[in-house]
């Protein structure tokens, strides 16, 4: 899958070959711009999907891990953006990377896919949707 207009159809295999789950869907920036049908598919298929942009879960996703979206842009790369635009060279920025990651799980989605949530992982989850 390489393009925007495949991802419905590679959902649909998944779910046909026998896959019980998406774990981790990738934090591209072609699958963040397709989450929408993949969610959407992963409904109708009641297909669990965990995604790495914590926002998805809100969204719809059954759980996500991994950094805020907003607060890297906001924090790294808005930074990053300040410093190109005051004359830094590229290579003299330093490669920074996010230290805060949030584990979100999403109640409402798991009851309509009927997936139970052990305890345990409601217990370390940082954001719980219910």
């Amino acid at each position: 899958m390489s393009k925007p207009h495949e991802v419905a159809g590679a959902v649909d295999a998944a779910k046909k070959s026998g896959a019980t789950a998406l774990n981790v869907v990738l934090a591209s920036a072609m699958l963040f711009n397709s989450r929408q049908t993949i969610l959407s598919r992963t409904a109708a298929l009641r297909l669990p999907a965990i995604f790495q942009w914590p926002d998805t879960a809100d969204e719809g996703a059954l759980m996500a891990y991994g950094p805020s979206i907003v607060q890297m842009f906001r924090d790294i790369m808005s930074r990053q953006l300040v410093k190109l635009l005051r004359g830094v060279k590229p290579a003299d920025i330093p490669v920074e990377q996010r230290t805060q990651f949030t584990l979100t799980v999403n109640l409402k989605t798991a009851k309509a896919i009927g997936v139970e949530i052990p305890e345990l992982v409601l217990l370390r989850a940082d954001k719980v949707i219910e």
